[in-house]
């Protein structure tokens, strides 16, 4: 019974290790035949960047673009499996209408290719929406500008494209706006990210935004906020309002006489005086010189 016993555990052990090998190659082959695509992959004034998802230098990438009225991918053809991080794509600015063109970059090695991804403009354009975040208790408001380049042609047609989720997560959830909008029912004290694109008849046009994260705050972050506030502005009332007002009262003559401008004598002061000097003449009458004055009252006496 023990002996058989013991051939069951053998074989089960066994069986198990051949198990795990074969699980180690399987993962062993399937890593060889995927290869990881690029990372952050941004264009900046027609320049595209992004990093590589490994070390090994015999990787090679390849920028494709697309246009608003196809669905068609194309090469672009200066940047065909380069060995460098970056291409310069403004050729690409002509093919697609209005200028506005979609960008996504793969890598090749070895007959292997990874999966496209595609890229975001770090700064606002005629082709990428510019927006602004702001972080309430459960919300998240996201400012934008409803008047650009597609709103002449394409009217109420053309719309943002909000995209928002949780950091850390894929931005499946998405809103089509068509000015600013505030994203409610967000879970407090959670990092959420947004991206935006236009969009004309709930197609995309251009390149998205470049992702951009807010903290959402707790309600009592608000409260504390608040509070210290208050506190700051009523300490600076209570420290500058006597301040002021002894000054006022007490030191008004000294702040007069600061205020008050110098005088300053007039011109016409400042000139000499010119005396004339009659010529005194012999035929002017001589008078006597009054030694005392007598009241008129004390005349009669």
């Amino acid at each position: 019974m023990c002996s058989g016993t013991r051939r069951t555990l053998r074989n089960d052990a066994a069986t198990m290790l051949f198990v795990l090998l074969c699980l180690q190659n399987i993962v062993q082959v399937l890593s060889e035949a995927t290869l990881l695509p690029p990372k952050n992959i941004q264009v900046d004034k027609w320049q595209l960047r992004w990093n590589p998802a490994t070390e090994e230098r015999d990787i090679m990438y390849t920028v494709q673009y697309r246009s608003f009225n196809t669905d068609e991918w194309k090469v672009v053809p200066a940047c065909v499996q380069i060995a460098f991080n970056s291409c310069n794509v403004a050729s690409t600015k002509s093919k697609g209408e209005h200028g506005c063109i979609m960008l996504r970059v793969l890598a090749e090695r070895h007959g292997l290719t990874s999966i496209p991804v595609k890229a975001c403009s770090r700064h606002g354009d005629s082709c990428t929406p510019d927006f602004n975040l702001t972080a309430w208790p459960g919300s998240l408001a996201v400012h934008l500008t409803s008047d650009h380049h597609l709103t002449p042609e394409y009217a109420g047609n053309a719309k943002h494209r909000i995209y928002f989720g949780k950091q850390g997560e894929q931005l499946q959830k998405y809103k089509d706006v068509a000015s600013s909008e505030t994203i409610s029912g967000l879970e407090e004290g959670q990092r959420y990210c947004v991206q935006v694109q236009y969009v004309i008849m709930n197609k995309p046009v251009g390149l998205a935004s470049c992702i951009q994260c807010e903290l959402v705050p707790e309600s009592g972050d608000s409260t504390q906020t608040l509070i210290i506030v208050s506190v700051l502005v009523v300490f600076v009332l209570v420290a500058v309002i006597p301040g002021v007002a002894y000054i006022l009262i007490f030191q008004r003559k000294k702040i007069k006489r600061y205020l008050q401008p110098r005088y300053k004598m007039p011109d016409l002061f400042l000139e000499p005086l010119h005396i004339s000097v009659l010529p005194s003449s012999q035929s002017d009458e001589h008078c006597d010189v009054i030694s005392s004055i007598t009241p008129e009252e004390f005349r009669g006496k």
